[in-house]
């Protein structure tokens, strides 16, 4: 058997083996698709397992995250550190090789998929910040900035509607560094694809703009010259519709929807081994010239690595300033004096929009954070997220406004994309209300923890004429409930520059800036707490001579209304701490101590309102006190009066006060 043969036979059969020992898992996907991954990654993929972290490595995303496995065979067989005891513990408790792809820079995940057509999407961020990138840095001879995307993608991910979005933005934008190969093997888990999926693929990619090539995915010639040709493409993304066969080589289940998503047995096994002449009785088996053959990849990636960090050194002499900026970039730093003069907004000022605000802090951040692009799904006018002192994206070089179109969903994943590749910080900008589009991606960027920050307007029902399908109630809690995210519901002006600041800092997961539509009072810090107290998430804006007898919290706008019901209730001598709950997730990592001081524990009776859901914040009133929220949906109508019906106003709150504190 062919060194190539055998090669691909031992990525089938490892994936086989894995799954059965977990008894749970996807063969059919990784025995499929063995062949075209592996003329990829021996042939193409320009990769250094020694360094999974090099910064101009290739990527390679599995949209299709079910057959991870091929994935894991990949990784071990080229060199990455991953053990054979790492791939026979495939999906148990602990492992390196989770049921679906995790993002582990150690072990060369590039981004965790599984929820079909997320991988697809991310691909698609990650050329856009791949040609930023190359357009700032990149100067003749010097290809500091110059790697492919590559994916593997399945019939289902070519379902789901963020492959429509995003396919439709990468042929627009011209990503010519994009190379997917479309496993079509017309296998779902109901059956035939055609149960639901006749479309003409071909001829759809070609009207999103992008470069169609058809190949037998068994044929390794074939697949290298469409890759190779897909690579001469440079104005146009690639997608090579490769014909496989699910469980390719099973005599029973190839072509079935019973290889899809459980074991194929012992015995099958068996019988495939047999078919493609493999020893039948031998598990986990890896020929000693497979893994020689494969493990050229460590020595041919330190070669690239070497070339390339020769080239940066020339590089740092003959450009010193760009190269200083490049160590920016890829270390994560923000370049010295980012916050310095920042606006600063006093009452003086008069009413802003928190969102005027941002925009206003945005601009000005930009010109200093060089790394800091993004844009909006279409809404930049509103959202306050255009960077009025650089070009289109796509449009002229080191374009920074990147016209997402009305497509939130792929606008989410393609900020992942970009945050994964570990040199941009990536902002988007919505309505929050439409944030419901994007969540799959928001809850993959605080999974994987990455650095995006999303603007997240018209935060209440107090954008007003627009109505109820317009008007966020249950969103800002049903966001505070993803783990690792941070939302930041700021007060007024100067609360959203702060916003912007931990924004641009913390690095431990997306963060989403929540700002108003109306236009909120400056608050007076001569008179209450500095806005910096918002870096802790909650602090006591105003507060009463001695220990308070109650406790009002806030968020956002209604931090206005409790402080004009504290101002009421303190004339009438009661001793009254208002604290503005500006985000919830940032307040819950402080230490107990400091929420204590601020709540203290003592202090049972408390009122809380926001202008949406009263679910998230029980665990701050207890039992003992009351929420004045929004349990409906909203109406069209001034905001104005919208508050006024819905009980948002100072009378509401001091009655609710006087009836916790007779209890």
């Amino acid at each position: 058997m062919k060194i190539d043969d055998l090669s691909i036979n031992t990525i089938r059969f490892l994936s086989a083996d894995a799954v059965q020992k977990a008894n749970s898992g996807h063969p059919g996907m990784p025995m499929g698709d063995a062949a075209m991954a592996y003329v990829l990654w021996q042939k193409f993929l320009r990769h250094n397992p020694a360094n999974p972290a090099w910064v101009n490595r290739d990527r390679f995303v599995l949209s299709a995250g079910h057959g991870s496995m091929l994935l894991y065979s990949l990784l071990y067989l080229t060199g990455y550190p991953l053990t054979m005891q790492d791939i026979k513990n495939f999906r148990q408790w602990g492992s390196k090789t989770p049921g679906h792809p995790e993002h582990d820079p150690e072990t060369g995940v590039e981004t965790t998929t599984g929820p079909l057509g997320q991988g697809f999407a991310t691909g698609v961020g990650m050329a856009i910040a791949e040609r930023y990138l190359r357009e700032y840095f990149n100067r003749p001879g010097f290809p500091v900035i110059d790697f492919n995307i590559y994916a593997i993608c399945s019939d289902g991910d070519l379902m789901e509607g963020i492959s429509s979005e995003a396919a439709s933005l990468a042929g627009h934008l011209g990503l010519g560094k994009i190379v997917y190969l479309y496993s079509d093997n017309k296998i779902t888990i109901e059956g035939s694809t055609d149960l639901a999926f006749t479309e003409d693929v071909a001829r759809r990619f070609k009207a999103y703009g992008w470069h169609v090539q058809k190949v037998d995915g068994n044929d390794q010639k074939a697949t290298e010259r469409a890759i190779r040709e897909a690579r001469r493409q440079k104005d146009k993304p690639s997608l090579i519709l490769a014909r496989t066969h699910i469980a390719f080589g099973s005599p029973n289940k190839q072509d079935t929807p019973d290889a899809h998503g459980a074991p194929l047995g012992e015995e099958e096994i068996r019988l495939a081994k047999r078919e493609l002449g493999w020893p039948e009785n031998r598990k986990f088996y890896v020929p000693k010239n497979v893994l020689k053959h494969m493990r050229v990849a460590r020595k041919q990636g330190r070669e690239n690595e070497k070339k390339w960090n020769q080239m940066m050194k020339r590089y740092s002499k003959r450009y010193p300033d760009l190269y200083q900026k490049f160590l920016e970039f890829s270390e994560g730093m923000l370049p010295e004096g980012w916050d310095r003069d920042l606006p600063a907004f006093t009452s003086e000022d008069g009413p802003i929009a928190t969102r005027s605000a941002s925009g206003k802090v945005l601009n000005t951040i930009a010109g200093r954070v060089h790394n800091l692009i993004g844009g909006s799904a279409d809404l930049a006018p509103s959202n306050n997220t255009y960077l009025k002192a650089f070009p289109g994206f796509g449009i002229k070089k080191k374009g920074r406004n990147i016209h997402f179109g009305v497509r939130e969903h792929a606008m989410g994943a393609a900020l992942n994309g970009m945050a994964l590749t570990g040199m941009v910080i990536p902002y988007g900008g919505t309505f929050l209300i439409f944030s419901d589009y994007m969540r799959p991606a928001i809850r993959l960027a605080a999974l994987m923890k990455q650095h995006v920050i999303y603007v997240f307007t018209h935060d209440s029902i107090g954008l007003g004429e627009d109505g109820p399908t317009h008007q966020p109630v249950e969103q800002l809690s049903s966001l505070r409930a993803i783990p690792d995210f941070t939302e930041i519901r700021p007060a007024d002006a100067n609360e959203a520059r702060e916003a912007w600041k931990v924004g641009l800092t913390h690095k431990d997961g997306p963060v989403a800036l929540i700002l108003s539509r109306q236009k909120l009072p400056v608050i007076d810090r001569k008179r209450y707490a500095k806005e910096t107290g918002l870096r802790k998430g909650g602090y006591v804006l105003a507060d009463s001579k001695g220990k308070p007898e109650i406790i009002l919290l806030a968020s956002g706008s209604e931090v206005h209304l409790a402080l004009e019901a504290y101002e009421e209730l303190s004339q009438r001598g009661i001793k009254v701490r208002v604290v503005n709950m500006a985000s919830f997730s940032l307040f819950d990592r402080q230490t107990e101590r400091y929420r204590n001081s601020v709540l203290p524990p003592e202090v049972r009776k408390r009122v809380a309102v926001e202008a949406g859901s009263t679910l998230s914040w029980y665990k701050y009133v207890g039992l003992d006190g009351e929420v004045i929220g929004v349990d409906r949906f909203g109406a069209s109508a001034p905001y104005k009066v919208i508050f006024e019906k819905y009980g948002l106003t100072v009378e509401k709150i001091i009655k609710t006060a006087e009836r916790v504190l007779s209890r």
